[in-house]
């Protein structure tokens, strides 16, 4: 039996997905900005690169994007929008690499990066090659809307990469056709068919072998080793303080009360403030160091004064933000700010 997905481990969702979402939304006349808050999401931290979202925060923005769109095939206008460099270092990785097979070979390994509890299987069928694609959860509603994204952003990918569609491939999916299809499947430049028995990108042997067109082996072996190197990352973030974080890093308003944190990881506020405890953290601390984090991009980054940022952090007056930072940093806003903004002295 298959766990849920408020029972899995939560390894989170990258930001950068959902803001495309967000803004094919706004393309087709859904308030993208209204509904990411009523999640508790906030819109500009959506578009930071190293930023992950919580798979029940993302579960429901999908959810109820899907059903206030009234756009069952949501999956696969999101497919037509993902262009390679928004799958971060994975999509570098992809890019330069030398031929389709070893990109192929890089998503079936590194696609946890991108989205957890989705694995590829390879698989020689006669003359064909067979990648499966599976989930390791219980996604709900949610399986379609993911794996459309998945499959279909492949064959766009596939286009991306070599020039043209790869000819000879084709997908299969499992279950009957969905009624939302048919209005896509011009758009597809390879066969569907469904009532298979599994998810599956099928390719010729022969095709596997074609260049891509972005080729470059000192970036590919680079971006594989950083890719190798988030990997081991998001393995080690997978403790309960790190999903915390992810929800708080995330939020709307800021900072998130502890019920709100708890109520979107499923669990007690006395049972989170246990979980941290086992972990030697506190809600708090966790909160203060994201408060840090952003008050540093905000000092160098933004002319916001401080009475600005002091309000975007969740302080009641500048003179409570300062009195924090100084205790955080040693110095005050106004010291860090101006160091470094400080010419760098050449010799």
């Amino acid at each position: 039996m298959r766990a849920s997905v408020s029972t899995a481990q939560d390894l989170g969702m990258p930001a950068i997905y959902l803001h495309t979402l967000a803004g094919l939304l706004h393309r087709i006349g859904v308030d993208e900005q209204d509904l990411l808050l009523r999640v508790g999401l906030d819109p500009t931290r959506l578009n930071c690169p190293e930023l992950r979202v919580s798979q029940a925060q993302a579960s429901e923005f999908v959810t109820r994007a899907i059903i206030e769109s009234g756009e069952p095939g949501l999956g696969i206008l999101l497919a037509r929008e993902m262009k390679l460099p928004l799958h971060g270092t994975l999509g570098t990785a992809v890019m330069s690499s030398r031929t389709l097979k070893d990109a192929l070979e890089l998503v079936t390994r590194y696609l946890t990066l991108r989205a957890p509890h989705l694995k590829v299987n390879r698989h020689k069928f006669e003359s064909h090659a067979r990648y499966t694609v599976s989930c390791d959860v219980d996604m709900g509603p949610l399986q379609g809307f993911i794996l459309d994204a998945t499959l279909f952003g492949c064959v766009f990918m596939g286009a991306q990469l070599t020039g043209t569609p790869v000819d000879g491939t084709r997908i299969v999916r499992q279950g009957p056709e969905p009624h939302y299809f048919q209005r896509f499947r011009q758009v597809i430049p390879v066969p569907v068919e469904y009532e298979a028995r599994e998810d599956a990108l099928i390719i010729p042997e022969s095709r596997l072998a074609l260049p891509i067109r972005f080729t470059n082996d000192q970036l590919a072996a680079a971006s594989r080793a950083q890719c190798e190197e988030a990997l081991q990352r998001l393995t080690e973030d997978a403790c309960f303080a790190s999903r915390v974080r992810r929800v708080i890093e995330t939020s709307h308003p800021f900072p998130p009360k502890l019920a709100r944190v708890a109520g979107t990881l499923f669990v007690s506020e006395r049972t989170l403030k246990r979980r941290l405890q086992e972990e030697d953290a506190s809600f708090q601390n966790l909160v203060d160091q994201v408060r840090l984090e952003r008050a540093g991009e905000l000092l160098t980054s933004t002319g916001m004064n401080l009475s600005q940022i002091a309000d975007a952090l969740g302080y009641a007056d500048a003179a409570n933000f300062t009195r924090a930072f100084k205790r955080w940093t040693g110095e005050s806003p106004s010291q860090y700010r101006n160091k470094a903004l400080r010419p760098v002295a050449t010799a």
